[in-house]
C-alpha cells in the first residue's frame, strides 16, 4: 500500500512539475512576444519620426524655390505642428485602440498633406530642377516606404502575439496574468478613395 502511495506521490510531482514548466514556459513566450511587439512598435515611431524630422527641410526647400499654393504649405506646417505630441507616446498606446486611432489619424493628416505638396510641385519646373529638393523628395518617398514597410512589420509580430495569448490554453494564463491583445494599425478610412488632385 505504501509502496501504491509513493508512485502516486512521485507521479504527482512529476505532473505538478510539467505544469509549473510549461506555466513558466508559456508565460516567458508570452513575454517574449510582447518585447518583440514593443521592439517592432519603436521602429514604426522612428520611421515616423524620420518623416517629420524631413518636413521642415522640405518646406523650407519648397518655399525657397516656389510662391505657389500656400494653403498646401500651411497645411503641412500645421498637420506637422498636430502630430509634434503624437510622435513619441508612451508604449501603452498599443494596448488602447482609441489611442492607436488618434495616432493613425494624426499621421494620416501629415501624409495627405505632404502628397498633395508634391503632387503640387510638379508644376514648378525650377522647383523639379533643384537637387536638395530631389534629395528630400527622394528621402521622403524612401520614409514612407520605410513606414510602409515597418507598420506591416508591427501588424506581424502583433498578430503572432495576439494568436498566441488567445489560443487554448495560453488564454488561461494570459488571462490570469492580465495580459491582453495589442491594437494593429488598420487601413486608413480615406485608402480605398483616390485623392483628388486640382490645380488652380
Amino acid at each position: 500500500m505504501k509502496k501504491k502511495i509513493l508512485i502516486a506521490v512521485v507521479i504527482l510531482l512529476v505532473l505538478g512539475l510539467f505544469v509549473i514548466f510549461k506555466l513558466v514556459g508559456t508565460y516567458n513566450s508570452m513575454i517574449r512576444l510582447d518585447e518583440s511587439v514593443k521592439a517592432q512598435w519603436a521602429q514604426v515611431e522612428n520611421t515616423y519620426q524620420r518623416r517629420f524630422d524631413l518636413v521642415p527641410n522640405l518646406v523650407a526647400t519648397v518655399q525657397g524655390e516656389a510662391d505657389f499654393e500656400k494653403s498646401t504649405l500651411k497645411d503641412v506646417i500645421d498637420a506637422r505642428s498636430r502630430m509634434g505630441g503624437v510622435i513619441q507616446v508612451d508604449e501603452n498606446m498599443i494596448n488602447d485602440e482609441a489611442a492607436m486611432k488618434r495616432f493613425q489619424e494624426t499621421q494620416a493628416t501629415l501624409g495627405g498633406a505632404l502628397q498633395r505638396l508634391m503632387v503640387l510641385t510638379e508644376n514648378y519646373p525650377a522647383l523639379r530642377s533643384n537637387q536638395s529638393f530631389q534629395e528630400l523628395r527622394v528621402q521622403l518617398e524612401g520614409a514612407e516606404n520605410r513606414i510602409a514597410t515597418e507598420r506591416m512589420r508591427y501588424n506581424e509580430v502583433v498578430k503572432a502575439y495576439n494568436s498566441y495569448i488567445r489560443s487554448f490554453p495560453n488564454f488561461l494564463i494570459a488571462g490570469f496574468a492580465g495580459v491582453s491583445p495589442k491594437v494593429p494599425f488598420s487601413a486608413d478610412a480615406a485608402a480605398s478613395t483616390a485623392p483628388a488632385v486640382q490645380f488652380k
